[in-house]
């Protein structure tokens, strides 16, 4: 995860630099002998390492009726709280960003609250990625999050190994869908169309061996219109490799 943020461009200074910096607490609740709450707290991002065991992870995904649940998926999803506010620079982008996910202010433990008694509602699918995402705008944010780190990371594998899909083969294409290892010069219109047909054939491919799809979510348009956001935040973000090198190295009193 640290690899595509840095391939991104993103700012990050560590926890020991400054105030509210990215840290991980990596627990276990196996050695603890008490729940772990994975989570995000000012920079914190804690982790339990129990759900590294497959029994122990694919369990939970169950109870909790989710469609997808890694630790990798975990630690996108937390780190999309930390840049929420490492992007958001000012009262625009957080007017824009209130318009499409909700005021954040809402209380949290309201919404924690009603989302365990009362669940998603029922038409969530017309326009969150996932229940979860309809607990609180906080989440909605980092689940839009996540899913953008989760496509443009699978994005750039697929053209990293020299994945293309040919449209000589299938009558569904005019072109060939050739995936890139970086979308930060394109519009997010590219972006989502070239991860639909790449999805849709690693879909495939997983069912030909018998698991689940791959990505197993849909990409409606108000969900298309959240990622539009957090293209347009990460690609106005980017920094050089010096630059970035020399935030995450600086003392605390030059962050500040």
């Amino acid at each position: 995860m640290l690899l595509q943020l840095a391939d991104l461009g993103l700012p990050i200074v560590p926890w020991d630099v400054q105030k509210g910096g990215l840290g991980f607490d990596l627990l276990s609740s196996l050695s603890e002998g008490k729940p772990i709450m994975i989570g995000h707290a000012n920079g914190i991002i804690s982790i339990d390492l129990a759900e590294s065991l497959d029994d122990r992870r694919e369990a939970l995904r169950v109870r909790l009726g989710e469609p997808y649940r890694t630790i990798l998926g975990h630690l996108r999803h937390e780190v999309g709280h930390y840049f929420q506010n490492v992007l958001l620079t000012d009262d625009e982008w957080w007017a824009k960003c209130r318009r499409l996910f909700g005021d954040e202010r809402e209380s949290y433990k309201e919404a924690l609250k009603r989302h365990y008694a009362l669940g998603a509602p029922p038409d969530w699918r017309t326009s969150f990625i996932s229940e979860y995402a309809t607990m609180h705008p906080w989440e909605d944010f980092a689940e839009s999050f996540a899913h953008y780190l989760h496509i443009t990371g699978t994005l750039q594998t697929a053209a990293a190994i020299g994945i293309v899909l040919d449209a000589s083969v299938a009558s569904v294409r005019d072109t060939d869908v050739r995936p890139r290892e970086s979308y930060a010069d394109q519009p997010i219109q590219r972006l989502l169309t070239d991860w639909e047909w790449m999805s849709q054939a690693f879909n495939r491919i997983n069912r030909s061996m018998g698991f689940g799809d791959l990505y197993p979510f849909t990409l409606v348009e108000p969900v298309r219109r959240k990622l539009e956001f957090i293209h347009d935040i990460v690609t106005n973000a980017p920094l050089t490799a010096e630059e970035q090198f020399a935030l995450a190295l600086s003392t605390e009193t030059e962050t500040t």
